[in-house]
């Protein structure tokens, strides 16, 4: 992949959490010489902590005991009558069909069961269940339900134990791509939280949202939540509509003269540029296309306030779609890429072996490129969120981020057109070419170039562009090239080649 970072997580599989689970409450039951029933309600208890559910015993047992509801003895004792009521549905059955939690309360196996199997369809709360008489606060364990329930409750159980074993632990996670069954287990305290599921989804540990190493989570909560609110709405609507004088509903003029009639039932007929009833224009007031009343009061001020509105609304509409559009861009190559990925890996690489006589394994520099474009993408993506909130007045620090983001784009716009375009020529060839050895060099090249180029981007966000000092001046990385500074791509001047390599490979 594009950057180097110690891995910090491990994925599991349904198996590994099952062996986990198992291996937590061995220790548990063996430390405190405990049954393994016991063990499991005193985790679930502590959410599967290890450590906490040690501190609390040894502490005050006795204590833990209580609120867990493990009972050391028995509170109600049962006579040696050779038939005992139940206590939910009050008949009277042989003692070998009553059957009591660790506190004695006798209830039949088909009450139990019926509690059991109500308890477990109203959801995970099953987990944490408790004697049913109201009094009693004694626990019940997986050996009554295995013993109990029916068998397809059996199974949910189960599967709310197993889920339990994740959802309740700080360090660990659902991947949160849809319908994937894997967990991740995070070590706290690494660099980054970038995680990388077997089922392919990349996502952050920290926010659950896409991974979007090197930007902040919370740039990225903030651009997600201004991509879906409504506020763009509201700044188009200022900067490109007027209020109809009577009934104020919005109006966007596209075409035409100064004329204006709203929509029924209103049907108010206006001018466009003062607002003013239209019967009171004509050819006096600058006819169809003018109007000498709205310019003399312009001269007086009178349309400064909502003039200035309107044109602040219009420049942060502009801004806002110069960085989105871009974002969205490298998004669509992003997509693009990952389906030319999966082109090669599963029909080119094998035709391209064939034709040019060379192994599938000397042909995974194809592969590694490829890889390179679609993380880069990735990277490229989210800087532009990171542009946009950049303060304004912070301008050496901008200049530094459009430097290092317009050289980053520019070496992935030249590996992604080698991919893309002249690797084509290979894979139509009739046979082997003297030229591929030539392109292998290169587009090995490129991705190595493309990677230094991202690196250095990366580190520089991460770092809060600290190379940038006080003085407003960029460090030595860029003292010798202020030339191209401002060249970037996140420029308003130069940012419209993001993302070429889509449009080429949408052709």
């Amino acid at each position: 992949m594009c950057f180097l970072f110690q891995k910090s997580y491990t994925v599991l599989k349904e198996e590994d959490i099952l062996h986990r689970q198992e291996d937590d409450v061995t220790r548990v039951s063996t430390v405190l010489s405990i049954s393994r029933v016991a063990a499991s309600i005193l985790l679930r208890h502590y959410n599967w902590s290890i450590s906490k559910v040690h501190d609390a015993w040894f502490a005050d047992e006795d204590a833990v005991r209580k609120s867990v509801g493990l009972l050391d003895k028995q509170v109600v004792q049962l006579s040696n009558a050779r038939e005992l009521t139940c206590g939910i549905c009050f008949d009277t059955f042989p003692c070998d069909k009553i059957i009591s939690a660790a506190c004695g309360h006798p209830f039949c196996n088909t009450c139990w069961s019926g509690y059991i199997s109500t308890t477990i369809n109203d959801g995970p709360g099953c987990l944490m269940l408790r004697c049913p008489d109201p009094s009693c606060q004694a626990s019940v364990g997986q050996d009554m339900i295995n013993l109990l329930a029916p068998g397809g409750d059996k199974d949910k159980y189960s599967r709310y134990l197993l889920r339990s074993y994740i959802e309740d632990n700080r360090k660990t996670k659902w991947c949160p791509a849809p319908g994937c069954e894997y967990a991740i287990d995070f070590a706290a305290g690494s660099g980054s939280f970038d995680v990388s599921c077997l089922c392919s989804h990349n996502f952050c540990w920290n926010c659950v949202e896409e991974a979007h190493r090197p930007v902040d989570c919370g740039t990225v909560t903030k651009w997600i939540l201004k991509n879906s609110a409504e506020s763009e709405n509201m700044n188009w609507i200022l900067a490109n509509s007027k209020p109809c004088p009577k009934c104020k509903r919005p109006i966007e003029k596209n075409q035409g003269c100064m004329h204006m009639t709203c929509t029924p039932p209103c049907k108010f007929e206006f001018c466009w540029l003062c607002l003013g009833a239209w019967s009171d224009h004509g050819e006096r007031t600058g006819g169809f296309y003018a109007c000498n009343r709205y310019e003399a009061a312009k001269q007086e001020g009178a349309y400064d306030e909502s003039e200035r509105r309107r044109e602040m609304a219009k420049n942060s509409l502009e801004r806002y779609t110069h960085y989105y559009e871009r974002w969205a861009s490298n998004q669509s190559s992003r997509q693009k890429a990952l389906a030319d990925l999966h082109q090669m890996q599963t029909v080119h690489l094998e035709k391209l072996s064939d034709i040019h006589c060379t192994p599938e394994s000397q042909l995974k520099f194809i592969t590694e490129a490829w890889l390179q474009i679609v993380e880069c993408r990735r990277v490229l993506k989210w800087t532009y969120a990171y542009g946009f909130y950049l303060h304004e007045h912070e301008q050496a620090k901008r200049q530094f981020f459009e430097y290092l983001q317009g050289e980053a784009e520019s070496g992935l716009e030249r590996l992604h057109q080698c991919a893309e375009k002249e690797l084509q020529q290979f894979i139509a060839a009739d046979g082997p070419s003297k030229e591929f050895d030539e392109f292998r060099t290169k587009l090995a090249g490129l991705t190595s170039v493309t990677k230094n180029y991202f690196e250095n981007l990366v580190r520089a966000l991460e770092n809060g562009l600290a190379d940038v000092d006080s003085h407003g001046a960029c460090s030595k990385t860029t003292s010798s090239k202020n030339a191209v500074v401002g060249k970037g791509k996140g420029s308003k001047g130069k940012g419209g080649k993001t993302g070429g390599s889509s449009k080429n490979g949408d052709d």
